[in-house]
């Protein structure tokens, strides 16, 4: 993307907030050649094994890429060693943020 690769993930079996609806969907991104920070992404929607059916939708690569965009904008450093960043999108909408970003990632 953008001349860099990334690679990102969503954890496989969800925490016990996340079961319980209480936490978010979260994805994490890096650089793909070089360890760095690390972006973490809240959605604002369940995880999909959480333990009440909540409603929920797949993370699509194209909302990852805009989430990468959007935390570079905002000062993540991919390449640098540091704590991770955290980039939430639950309300990107209400916040003015790019509407393919709020259409993509927002509950």
């Amino acid at each position: 993307m953008d001349g860099a690769t990334y690679r990102w993930r969503v954890r496989h079996k969800p925490t016990y907030c996340q079961s319980n609806g209480w936490g978010p969907l979260t994805v994490a991104v890096e650089d793909a050649t070089v360890p760095g920070t690390v972006l973490v992404v809240e959605t604002g929607w369940p995880h999909p094994e959480n333990w009440f059916g909540l409603t929920t939708k797949p993370v699509v690569p194209a909302d990852v890429a805009q989430a990468i965009r959007t935390a570079l904008a905002q000062g993540w450093t991919p390449l640098a060693n540091g704590s991770p960043f955290h980039l939430n999108v639950s309300n990107a909408d209400q916040a003015g943020e790019d509407a393919t970003l709020a259409s993509g990632l927002s509950a």
